[in-house]
């Protein structure tokens, strides 16, 4: 498709993390930025504001590989995957929204990057108050524990039970989350598999 830039030359792009699916930041792209992007594999931007071209964490360090580029049914708007060096905001924080201004995220799957950063925090920072730590000591307890959940799930679901069910779900991401984490098992891995199964 060949995209439509607006009447400033610019296209809107969309940053997305490539494994949690968390918007990081949203930026703007002239044609060079985005033939930069196809050619380095890094985000490149124009800067509405400097009136220049840049690369995201050229002076930071906060690149962005890039991992899969799509555009819109317009052709107007960008959204680019990417696996992202230390934080995505130059606030320092893991993305660019974080102002809650209406609503909850309490039942959204935002709460899965916020989690993936507490079990790794918890990894690099041990703590013997931790739970997640204690599982991380005990490789026998952590295995089990995936086990436990999933049986527990299991059991959920033939009893209909919609609370049940809920608590025993969250239970099983967790402690497959932490084995994750613990392993370094790399989630592209994973995804690739589960592609196979679109039948």
């Amino acid at each position: 498709m060949t995209l439509k830039y607006d009447t400033d030359g610019l296209v809107t792009v969309v940053v997305q993390d490539h494994i949690t699916s968390e918007v990081l930041m949203v930026a703007w792209a002239d044609e060079n930025a985005v033939n930069l992007m196809r050619n380095t594999g890094y985000t490149h931007f124009w800067s509405r504001s400097r009136k220049k071209l840049w690369k995201k964490g050229e002076e930071s360090g906060n690149v962005q590989k890039i991992i899969s580029i799509q555009t819109d049914c317009d052709g107007d708007t960008l959204l680019v995957r990417v696996r992202q060096t230390g934080a995505a905001c130059h606030t320092g924080a893991p993305s660019c929204f974080n102002e809650l201004i209406y609503g909850s995220t309490g039942g959204t799957s935002a709460i899965l990057p916020d989690l993936k950063r507490t079990i790794i925090y918890r990894m690099e920072n041990p703590s013997p108050e931790s739970y997640t730590c204690k599982l991380f000591d005990d490789e026998n307890k952590m295995c089990k524990k995936i086990i436990e959940e999933a049986g527990e799930f299991a059991l959920s679901v033939k009893d209909g039970d919609e609370k049940e069910m809920a608590w025993e779900l969250a239970d099983l991401i967790y402690h497959v989350m932490a084995a994750v984490e613990k392993t370094g098992l790399p989630m592209e891995k994973v995804f690739e598999k589960l592609s196979e199964r679109r039948r």
